[in-house]
């Protein structure tokens, strides 16, 4: 467990440094005078989303990167929690049961990756079984194909380890209620074969009445080593997922949430549920050719079977009628199969006096997804909204989809009568995609590349009794240049281009004029430095524009095309790492600016969702050999929840603190507080009465062990 503690500092620093894993599962760190030395540093046995070996000081562009051993130690348990640390990064409260990231102003659902392939349907991602966790920052076609237009998240997972024998386990339990039990165990089952087992059950609660939920998880492993040259990866994972889905509360006249009503839940204590089973299966074989040459092939297949209902509160107006408010709902389901093939071949050459570094690939994807969606239908107003009576602090009378309306009459739910939309969707997909990192000379890197994408969907509509398709081809571009005045500096410039088609993240469908649009695309401009101060502390800074081209229907002539274009613009520092041998430090600020653009021009409305400042800090001092200490904050200004900028979430600061201590090498004890000064804040929303009340102060123990 001390070996674990002093290891913070390698996890810290990640960002600045490349981690070269071996089949043991260490890392050594700092070793950037080898990067461009032939064959030194091409295998790692560990998947990145960079599929290069490429050190994060020589990428050109943001990346963040942080390890299983911090995300542990700030007591983080969902993408969420990590993603509200990260500069230029914040929440979207994802109705309720999703993960959803607002990149650089993007809100996304989509942009998930897992091992570096595709991880798009919607639900709350586990942390148990990770390596680390990876954020690349602006437009990533090139490696990720559509979407990542502000950005892409990526979770690298933790693989059987040649040689190793260990069991860890945690348990936690919180003064919300919620427990959970973890447990990590590796077996060598030979020379050149390893197990490796994760599973977790975590019991959910919360601050808000009527929260509860369970997650399961067992993430079975395998790697076999059929030569020097040759391994076999294999995965399997089965989650099982339930969890009370909470909307949130109503803005008031003054356009933020309402204060007094923070202690009440606008739902069905048994209808707000959301529910996943999902088996996913992974297989990647890497061959070493040469000692500058390594390739591997992959092949994912993922059955997801999903539900979500849900009440909300759709209308409020405190002036008018303040004791009252309006219910909406749905029931939504999807039944989605992925089949992804995909492999790459990564090669240094040296050609007269500059060195390459060559990545080429392709993705072969086959997506089908079934989704439909019933409207609430309330037989006393007839209609998909019934009003209801108000009173702070107390739960709406609705169990069952039975209660009474603000009339007094007794009312009841329908979710089989409504039907809002039902859509079979075919997807295939075809990838090609090549890569450059050219050693110009001792102090330039340049980096260009391009990827070609054919992304065809068929639609069955199935209300509206039609099949619809589209074919859309696309060139994304990528291109950058680094200069490295020292070696542990890097000034670069980068330039990137993806596209989202207009069927969207979950291509329900193409309606309407859709299908004769082309994608969005999105352009970014970025330049960035980064600056290894020592071997544990490093700098980085970035300033970016992205810029996003979105072909419409002529709003005067159905007839016409015309392309609106829109930008976000932003500034990122971050300093992270070791001041000295017993105090690190992560400090993070973002700057993010922007307007709404429609097709007369600039609105002088700010893009919801949008917070203009943002701020984290977190500090960890090692008192004694035993015992470490950590204190953070975090800081979101305030956004606006709605385009018309009529509703605004207020702006907050949150306070964070943990202590470790070490009892033996082999046992951690650790207690998290979580929101220390017991602040009220929303920190983010779906719609303008749909603002999600933050977690009020939370302890947490945990215990952690090697057997």
């Amino acid at each position: 467990m001390k070996k674990r503690m002093l290891g913070m500092a390698s996890c810290l620093a990640v960002s600045a440094a490349a981690a070269i894993a071996d089949d043991a599962g260490n890392r050594s760190y700092g070793q950037m005078d080898e990067v461009l030395v032939l064959g030194e540093v091409l295998f790692q046995d560990q998947i990145t989303s960079l599929k290069t070996p490429t050190p994060i000081i020589n990428v050109p562009q943001s990346v963040f990167v942080i390890g299983s051993e911090e995300i542990q130690r700030r007591g983080f348990s969902s993408i969420g929690d990590i993603v509200n640390h990260v500069p230029g990064l914040n929440t979207s409260q994802g109705e309720g049961h999703r993960d959803s990231v607002v990149f650089r102003g993007v809100r996304s659902t989509a942009d998930f990756f897992i091992d570096g392939v595709r991880d798009d349907v919607q639900y709350y991602r586990p942390l148990y079984n990770l390596e680390q966790v990876e954020v690349l920052k602006g437009p990533n076609a090139l490696l990720f194909g559509r979407g990542g237009t502000g950005g892409v998240l990526n979770r690298v997972t933790k693989k059987g380890l040649l040689g190793e024998n260990f069991t860890d386990v945690a348990i936690a339990a919180d003064t919300f209620g919620g427990v959970s039990f973890q447990v990590d165990r590796n077996m060598d089952t030979g020379s050149d074969s390893a197990v490796r087992i994760n599973a977790y059950y975590e019991s959910l609660e919360n601050h808000r009445d009527f929260f509860d939920g369970d997650q399961l998880g067992v993430n079975p492993t395998a790697k076999i080593r059929f030569s020097d040259a040759t391994t076999l990866d294999l995965y399997y994972e089965y989650i099982d997922h339930q969890r009370f889905i909470d909307r949130g509360i109503p803005t008031g006249t003054n356009g933020f949430p309402i204060r007094a009503l923070k202690d009440t839940v606008f739902g069905d204590p048994e209808l707000n549920t959301t529910e996943l089973e999902a088996h996913v299966l992974k297989a990647m074989v890497q061959h070493r050719f040469s000692e500058t040459m390594k390739a591997n092939f992959s092949v994912f297949y993922g059955d997801y079977d999903k539900l979500y209902q849900n009440f909300y509160a759709a209308k409020y107006d405190q002036a008018a009628t303040p004791n009252q408010v309006t219910l909406d709902g749905y029931v939504d389901t999807t039944q989605r199969e992925n089949l992804q093939l995909s492999g790459n071949i990564v090669s240094e050459l040296q050609l007269g006096d500059t060195v390459h570094t060559v990545l080429a690939g392709f993705e072969v994807m086959d997506t089908s997804s079934n989704q439909d969606r019933f409207n609430t239908y309330f037989d006393t107003s007839l209609s998909d909204e019934e009003s209801f009576s108000l009173t702070a602090g107390t739960p709406l009378a609705l169990s069952g989809g039975v209660g009474v309306n603000a009339a007094g009459l007794l009312t009841r739910n329908d979710f089989t009568s409504k039907l809002n939309d039902d859509t079979h969707v075919d997807i295939d997909v075809v990838s090609l995609f090549v890569q450059d990192e050219i050693q110009l000379t001792e102090n330039f890197i340049a980096v260009i590349g391009a990827r070609y994408d054919e992304f065809d969907i068929s639609v069955n509509n199935i209300k509206a009794g039609e099949v619809r398709s589209r074919k859309d081809d696309e060139i994304s571009p990528r291109a950058g240049l680094i200069y490295k005045p020292q070696e542990n500096v890097s000034i670069y410039v980068s330039y990137s281009e993806s596209f989202l088609p207009r069927s969207g993240e979950q291509f329900a469908n193409i309606n309407g004029n859709n299908d004769k649009l082309d994608p969005n695309t999105f352009e970014s401009l970025e330049l960035g430095l980064k600056w290894n101060l020592s071997d544990r502390l490093s700098l980085s800074a970035a300033v970016f524009e992205t810029d996003k081209s979105s072909p419409e229907v002529d709003d005067s002539d159905a007839s016409k095309l015309v392309v609106v274009d829109s930008s976000i613009d932003g500034f990122e520092i971050q300093l992270q790492g070791q001041l000295n041998d017993n105090w690190s430090l992560t400090a993070s600020y973002g700057y993010l600016d922007g307007e709404q653009v429609d097709q007369t021009g600039p609105t002088g409305l700010r893009p919801r969702e949008l917070p203009e400042n943002t701020f984290s800090v977190w500090s960890a001092f090692q008192a004694t050999p035993q015992l470490g200490l950590g204190l953070g904050a975090s800081y979101q200004d305030d956004s606006f929840i709605n385009n018309s900028n009529s509703a605004r979430l207020p702006s907050y600061t949150r306070v964070d603190a943990a202590v470790y201590y070490d009892v033996s090498d082999d046992l951690r004890v650790q207690f998290n507080i979580d929101n220390v000064a017991d602040e009220v804040y929303y920190p983010n929303a779906h719609s303008t009465h749909q603002a999600s009340v933050g977690e009020e102060i939370n302890a947490r123990l945990s215990v952690q062990w090697r057997l």
